[in-house]
């Protein structure tokens, strides 16, 4: 599986998503800031693969520290998780990394560890986050692929597969375990504007696996779901509510709608990680706006006529009447959702269906 992010002794190596499918180019990141700015500037992308390079963002930061003394550390290091946090406001996953790295300095302060064991403690848990994220993407693989009917045409917006990941996927980690489980399906690929992730990273990895992968522009969903051309609607997820909203790239709230209006049934995949249950429901999450530039252009071209405003809110928000289920690592939960997501979340299965 493609490796979308890697540790080698005190470097981030990632792949520049930027420039796909064009070119493989890896950048390497030597210093915190610039992991951070890596973040912002969509180099990587995706809920789960921006929490696992917070993580080792994080951990970089503090090993190539220079000060003495834990309490020194431990203000350089809040002063770096400000930054990280800084970066993209809506992927909760972001943030969840950033706490759980939090804690790990608080456990081995409070341990009265030196600064080089902090250092190592750090190490180690950007490392088991990374690792998680891959099996949590395979459980949800083996979960969704269930769902998916042999021969099922299915349609998916943005993407959310290894690229977004450590590996594997989620959207594309349900679509990868339905082959493994030896069914045949065909994958409608939205090209998913403005940053068309859909038809450069979704199509891209998945012609790489040797899936029927066919490119749709984002208006064409509607018309072929009217002629009976989608069987089965598989997406990710930057954010879920406590209740079951879902924020996700713009265009998602969209395809929900006329998956409803068409009786095909609309899941989300998702870590645990991605489910914030601090946050009641989908108008409290932060929606990003992002560079008008993104909308007026492609490459250096500029499509629109200066002067014309513009908009380019990256996500929007589906309410959770509109999801059939939500797929994570521990299972398929379905509504009301206010009251099996926090089972997803502290790990009681027995309301998964």
């Amino acid at each position: 599986m493609l490796p979308t992010i890697a540790r080698t002794g005190e470097t981030i190596v990632m792949i520049d998503q930027r420039k796909l499918p064009g070119v493989e180019l890896y950048v390497s990141c030597h210093t915190v800031a610039e992991v951070a700015r890596a973040i912002k500037t969509m180099v990587i992308r995706g809920a789960p693969a921006i929490g696992v390079a917070a993580a080792y963002g994080l951990a970089l930061g503090v090993r190539k520290s220079r000060v003495s003394g834990t309490q020194k550390l431990a203000a350089e290091f809040y002063k770096i998780c400000e930054l990280m946090a800084a970066t993209r406001p809506t992927a909760v996953n972001l943030f969840w990394a950033i706490d759980r790295m939090k804690q790990t300095f608080a456990a081995g302060a409070a341990a009265g560890e030196s600064v080089d064991q902090i250092k190592d403690r750090m190490d180690a848990e950007a490392g088991r986050i990374h690792d998680e994220d891959v099996e949590s993407c395979r459980a949800i693989g083996r979960h969704g692929g269930a769902l998916v009917p042999d021969g099922a045409r299915i349609l998916t917006h943005c993407n959310a597969g290894a690229l977004a990941t450590a590996g594997y996927g989620t959207a594309l980690g349900v679509i990868r375990g339905a082959v493994e489980q030896g069914k045949q399906v065909t994958v409608l690929a939205d090209e998913t504007r403005p940053f068309l992730q859909g038809a450069r990273l979704t199509a891209w990895e998945l012609v790489r696996d040797g899936i029927d992968t066919t490119v749709i522009t984002d208006n064409m969903a509607g018309a072929l779901m009217r002629q009976g051309l989608v069987d089965f609607v598989v997406v990710g997820a930057d954010r879920i509510a406590a209740n079951g909203d879902v924020a996700n790239k713009i265009g998602t709230y969209t395809v929900a709608v006329l998956a409803r209006e068409h009786g095909i049934p609309f899941y989300v995949a998702a870590p645990a990680s991605t489910i914030d249950l601090a946050t009641p429901d989908g108008s409290r999450i932060p929606i990003e706006e992002r560079n008008a530039r993104e909308v007026t252009h492609v490459g250096p071209t500029r499509l629109a006529p200066e002067g014309a405003h513009v908009r380019n809110p990256a996500f929007d928000v589906t309410p959770n009447a509109l999801v059939a289920g939500i797929i994570t690592e521990r299972g398929v939960f379905r509504a009301p959702y206010v009251e099996t997501l926090p089972s997803a979340v502290h790990g009681d299965v027995s309301v998964s269906r």
